[in-house]
């Protein structure tokens, strides 16, 4: 007897319930999802069900998109290990000024940058750990303040082009990957906006939350030492993002554009070495390889679920409802955001964007706006406990006396800001759309 004899609603629940139970044995989420897509796949259809789960490993794996993703990995993993993004620090102090939490707003702006030249979002916090927090809470700003500066800003990475979420939604979706990244300007720079003005309202009114730098510190740096700063930086948003806004190149081509800007970069500088080059390729086949693994059960997992009649179901569910089309988004997002406290994002894109997206375009909704959405969601999963990797990412190199609890405290403003963002992204879509 199978298990198809309970029914799509009973084996829907069986499903989910699987999941949640195996992850809290502490199994990686790819191990987790192959073995219940495994179990369901020849417990619902029986032991000639084996095509299926080829030909879902086959389309997936073949996916030409798949290819950016190891370039903008490689990409992010060179610039951490060069100095780019320290330089860039250092020489942005002297905008800084006497502004009250201009250092604050500097790390923010230089979040952005760094999100813009690679799209990934753990290395951008810990190099951000590394050179913006002690800087910070050496000048005496507010623990908490310099907490959330350093994890929203360093999660920016989720919105902001070239980002690794918008290729894995687009892939998933079927939609633009161009046309997303235009589309996600807007929202990102609005996120930037908001933490910058929550920075600036909170110094000018207790400028002891964000001191100025000394007269001395000022004096180090020139204007023209800050603008050498920028020349790399830019250079690479420019040949990344520029080739794809202006048509040059597509979103692969980019990435391999992005890779070989950084090179040589790391080559003038005298920084590219051996033993760069080695660790960051590991780190890169690493995260790729966590990805692939992630995508491929989840593939299986979501093809069986659909054959099962799953995605008739849950669409059925969803547009059964009495509701207008904006509380069935609404509920979405509740579902992204629960689920974004305790899964990887990759393993909600996977598993969620196939039944949900269908959904969105029945309700006459733009995709690439839903895309928009999920990006924004997917910012709040990296700092929302209790498994915020934001969290994790700065708790590995933020000094002893800062515990997880303090961060999570720290990133509760944070969170109301993208909650506030994505508020007004699902009320007014043309935000995002007005590019396109």
């Amino acid at each position: 007897m199978g298990l198809n004899v309970l029914g799509i609603e009973y084996g829907t629940i069986l499903l989910v319930g699987s999941i949640f139970v195996l992850l809290l044995t502490g199994q990686p989420l790819a191990w987790v999802t192959g073995l219940v897509a495994l179990v369901f796949t020849f417990g619902w259809f029986g032991g000639n069900a084996l095509p299926l789960v080829t030909a879902r490993i086959f389309g997936f794996i073949t996916e030409y998109s798949l290819v950016a993703i190891p370039m903008f990995i490689l990409m992010a993993a060179l610039l951490d290990r060069s100095g780019i993004a320290k330089d860039l620090f250092n020489g942005m102090r002297v905008l800084a000024g006497r502004l009250p939490g201009g250092v604050a707003v500097q790390t923010l702006i230089v979040a952005t940058l760094m999100a813009a030249m690679s799209g990934v979002i753990g290395g951008e916090i810990v190099l951000l750990g590394i050179l913006a927090l002690p800087q910070m809470l050496r000048l005496g700003y507010d623990r908490d303040l310099s907490i959330g500066v350093v994890c929203a800003g360093g999660s920016l990475g989720t919105m902001m082009p070239p980002s690794i979420v918008l290729i894995i939604y687009g892939l998933v979706a079927s939609v633009s990957i161009a046309d997303l990244f235009v589309a996600a300007v807007t929202p990102a720079l609005m996120l930037l906006g908001c933490y910058i003005a929550y920075v600036l309202v909170r110094c000018f009114r207790n400028p002891d939350l964000g001191p100025p730098i000394s007269a001395e510190e000022r004096a180090e740096e020139t204007i023209g030492s800050a603008i050498r700063s920028l020349i790399a930086p830019v250079f690479i948003v420019v040949a990344v993002l520029g080739s794809i806004y202006g048509g040059i190149a597509s979103i692969t081509e980019a990435a391999a554009l992005g890779v070989s800007s950084v090179l040589i970069i790391a080559l003038l500088r005298r920084e590219l070495n051996v033993r760069m080059l080695q660790d960051s390729l590991v780190h890169t086949l690493e995260t790729c390889g966590m990805i692939i693994w992630i995508g491929i059960a989840a593939a299986v997992l979501v093809g069986v679920y659909n054959l099962m009649g799953g995605n008739r179901f849950v669409s059925a569910v969803m547009l059964g409802l009495d509701a207008s089309p904006v509380a069935v988004i609404l509920i979405m997002m509740a579902i992204l955001l629960v689920l974004g406290m305790f899964l990887d994002w990759i393993g909600i894109a996977l598993l969620t964007l196939p039944i949900f997206v269908p959904i969105v375009v029945q309700l006459g909704y733009d995709p690439i706006w839903f895309g928009i959405l999920f990006a924004v969601n997917m910012q709040v999963s990296y700092l929302t406990p209790p498994f915020g990797p934001a969290a994790f990412y700065l708790k590995s190199v933020a000094p002893p006396n800062i515990t997880l609890g303090n961060i999570y405290g720290a990133l509760l403003p944070f969170i109301v800001l993208q909650l506030f963002v994505l508020a007004i992204l699902l009320f007014f879509p043309g935000i995002a759309t007005w590019m396109l």
